[in-house]
């Protein structure tokens, strides 16, 4: 909650308040010069950056390997070219930050650790992931009400109930 509110309520006022000292320093005009010139080069920067990290993401996939770390850094870059089109000095930082191959590897690894991915087979119904019993889904069970059936049955047998509504019964036809 406290986040939310430095983001939203004092993050606007702080960069409002640097502004005007910046514009009083170097003037108005070229400190929107500036605000612009940064959002051009960070969007640069964030374009650039991401390629590299989809071709590395790309190259992982054809060796049948998660692009874990890259899809973290993907989503960094996101939040990066945000944060660098957002008018203002101390977005700019952050975004700078997150856009920087260094820094992002950093706080990747950081984010990483706290991340928890499941990855899902082939033959494996639902919620039957790494840490539940088969047909279990954290929640209990199935999520969509099915029993439990093996995932090691080689037939393609369909459980499921039939009614006929092709009876002729002129109460039941539709209006």
């Amino acid at each position: 909650m406290r986040v939310l509110f430095i983001l939203f309520a004092l993050l606007p006022i702080l960069e409002i308040a640097l502004l005007i000292n910046v514009g009083s320093v170097i003037g108005g005009w070229n400190t929107v010069g500036l605000v612009i010139l940064s959002a051009f080069i960070g969007a640069y920067f964030v374009k650039r950056e991401g390629v590299n990290t989809l071709q590395t993401a790309q190259e992982k996939m054809q060796r049948n390997e998660v692009p874990g770390k890259e899809l973290v850094e993907g989503l960094m870059l996101v939040v990066a070219g945000i944060l660098l089109v957002t008018p203002g000095f101390i977005t700019d930082i952050f975004g700078f930050l997150l856009a920087m191959p260094g820094s992002r590897h950093f706080f990747a690894a950081q984010v990483s650790k706290h991340m928890k991915m499941r990855v899902v087979t082939p033959g494996m119904g639902p919620g039957m992931g790494p840490g539940f019993g088969e047909g279990q889904s954290p929640f209990g069970q199935s999520p969509f009400g099915e029993r439990p059936r093996s995932s090691q049955s080689g037939d393609d047998v369909i459980e499921g109930e039939y009614t006929d509504h092709t009876t002729n019964d002129p109460d039941k036809r539709l209006k």
